[in-house]
């Protein structure tokens, strides 16, 4: 296993998710910087995750040919300049617009870190491989977003993206020295972009992808919310540590069984989800179970992401990186759409709907990948 180099795809998707989030720990201090509300803030997110839906496909498909290290090294590269420019800017237009641009380059990251672990690793350890690439996601929920808000309440905001440009610097040369380089693949056109999406069982992936992944957003987004109850409302930074700290449990538990088990482990990962949300809905209240159901959900999603990544490598084979850019794609779907489904939720049902609703969803995940056990899902 070239952990050197698959760590390097780790940190590119731990400057990724830490580029998207960080804003949400920020907005008092980005807002009256800016001076604008913080729900102008918020926007700042919504465009990064637009960027992605926008950009992911197409990007994908135009680049097919590029060799795959420059590619990368571009796309991390985007990252150093949008990072210093969101530090730099005094005005809010141009920060929304440069923290769309950053969606796009992660768009791509995304797009190509599944497809890059496998072609690294030998035989029978690319499962294994891509949860490894796959870590810097839970580390950047777990440590990155809490160290990086505390962080700019000491030194100011603009210096946490200054740094993180600077970090974007550091893993170019490290993807240049570590990372080995791979041809690019034939140039794929419309009808390729179609024969890829009827790939049998790819359609079923990206179904449950979005169920799974919209049935966390809508949790995730609303936290807050779902602790109040429990009289833990001032203790979302903690919730929010146990979740990254069990998260990474369960993307080691995924990463060392995936190659293995997969479609057992999509489908126990399901039932630990509904598990946690049935929790918080019959015992919302209760702060003890409350915080183990949320250590149940985190160490359920952990894995998610290297589970649906591997199910759509295996399906795809040659146009990896183009189904890779279609799980992207729908995963910001489900970002974006967790926050507007959630809100209305919210408003007319109150915390312990956010709940039910997720089980709901999780049903129509668990009921696709059991159908989709021959085909997308097989162990």
């Amino acid at each position: 296993m070239p952990l050197l180099g698959l760590s390097a795809l780790a940190t590119a998707g731990f400057v990724t998710i830490l580029t998207e989030a960080l804003p949400a720990g920020l907005l008092p201090r980005i807002g009256a910087d800016l001076q604008v509300s913080q729900a102008m803030v918020g926007q700042l997110v919504t465009a990064y995750a637009l960027g992605s839906v926008v950009a992911a496909i197409p990007l994908t498909a135009a680049t097919r040919r590029w060799r795959r290290r420059s590619l990368l090294m571009l796309a991390v590269g985007g990252f150093l300049v949008a990072n210093a420019v969101t530090a730099l800017s005094h005005s809010y237009v141009l920060t929304l617009a440069v923290r769309f641009a950053a969606g796009v380059f992660a768009g791509l990251v995304w797009a190509l870190l599944a497809g890059y672990a496998g072609r690294m690793a030998p035989e029978g350890l690319r499962g294994r491989a891509i949860a490894v690439a796959m870590v810097g996601t839970p580390l950047a929920l777990a440590i990155g977003i809490p160290a990086g808000t505390l962080l700019g309440g000491m030194i100011g905001w603009r210096a946490v993206f200054l740094i993180l440009s600077g970090l974007s610097l550091l893993l170019v040369g490290w993807i240049a020295r570590r990372v080995p380089d791979f041809p690019g693949q034939a140039d794929t056109r419309r009808g390729d972009l179609k024969a890829v999406f009827n790939q049998p069982g790819l359609k079923t992936i990206l179904a449950v992808t979005l169920a799974f992944v919209l049935a966390h957003n809508v949790l995730y987004t609303y936290i807050a919310s779902l602790l109040q109850p429990a009289a833990l409302s001032d203790r979302v930074d903690a919730a929010l540590l146990l979740f990254g700290v069990t998260a990474l449990s369960g993307i080691w538990t995924v990463g060392a069984q995936v190659d293995r088990r997969l479609g057992t482990l999509t489908l126990a990962s399901i039932a630990l989800f509904a598990a946690a949300a049935l929790g918080l809905a019959l015992v919302g209240n209760k702060a003890g179970l409350v915080l183990a159901a949320i250590a149940v959900w985190g160490a359920a999603f952990g894995g998610a992401a290297t589970l649906f990544q591997t199910a759509s490598a295996r399906v795809a084979g040659e146009a990896t990186d183009v189904a890779q850019s279609m799980i992207v794609t729908v995963w910001n779907v489900a970002i974006a759409g967790g926050g507007v489904i959630g809100a209305l939720i919210l408003r007319q049902h109150g915390p312990v709907g956010l709940s039910w609703s997720v089980m709901a969803l999780l049903a129509v995940a668990a009921l696709l990948t059991k159908l989709g056990r021959q085909a997308g899902f097989r162990n």
